[in-house]
C-alpha cells in the first residue's frame, strides 16, 4: 500500500501542470498587437488647417479632398491652355502623402489625346501641388503615416 502511495504521489506530482509557468515574450505580444491592427486605415487623415474646424473623420476627409481639388482646379483654371480640338477628359492623380506632410506624385492617369494637345498638364499639375497649403499627415496610432490617394480632376477645354 505505501508503494502505491508513493507511485500515486510521483505520478501527481510529475503530470501536474501547476509547476510550469508560461513566459509571454515581448515578441508574441508585439505579434498579437499587430495581427490586430486594421492597416488600411487611418484614424485620422491627411488635412489642412482649414480643415480642423470640422469634427468627425469622414467631415475632415471631405474637407481634404475638396480643399486639394479645388486648389489644382483653381490652378489649372489660371493657366492658358490652346487646344486644337475640344478635350473632355478625367485625369486620375495618384500621389502620396509621406510623414512629414510631403506630397509626391506616383503617377497621373491621362487620355492619349489630352496629352498630345496638353503637352504641360502634368507640369501644370505637379507645380498646382507645389503651391498648396502646409499638409498635415495621417496618424494612425498617434504616430504620422505614409498615404496614398487617388484623385480624379476633370479637364475640359473647349
Amino acid at each position: 500500500m505505501q508503494k502505491t502511495f508513493i507511485f500515486l504521489l510521483i505520478i501527481c506530482a510529475t503530470s501536474c501542470e501547476y509547476f510550469n509557468a508560461k513566459k509571454i515574450t515581448s515578441e508574441s505580444i508585439y505579434n498579437e498587437e499587430i495581427k490586430m491592427v486594421n492597416w488600411n486605415a487611418v484614424d485620422t487623415y491627411p488635412a489642412f488647417s482649414a480643415c480642423d474646424t470640422f469634427e468627425t473623420k469622414e467631415e475632415k476627409k471631405t474637407c481634404f479632398e475638396n480643399t486639394l481639388s479645388q486648389h489644382i482646379t483653381s490652378r489649372l483654371q489660371n493657366e492658358t491652355i490652346v487646344v486644337s480640338q475640344d478635350i473632355e477628359d478625367t485625369v486620375v492623380l495618384e500621389f502620396q502623402i509621406s510623414e512629414l506632410g510631403e506630397i509626391t506624385i506616383k503617377h497621373i492617369d491621362l487620355n492619349e489625346t489630352t496629352e498630345t494637345e496638353i503637352p504641360e498638364i502634368k507640369n501644370m499639375i505637379a507645380n498646382s501641388l507645389n503651391t498648396l497649403p502646409q499638409v498635415f499627415p495621417a496618424i494612425k496610432r498617434n504616430q504620422p503615416v505614409k498615404t496614398e490617394f487617388k484623385l480624379p480632376i476633370v479637364i475640359i477645354v473647349n
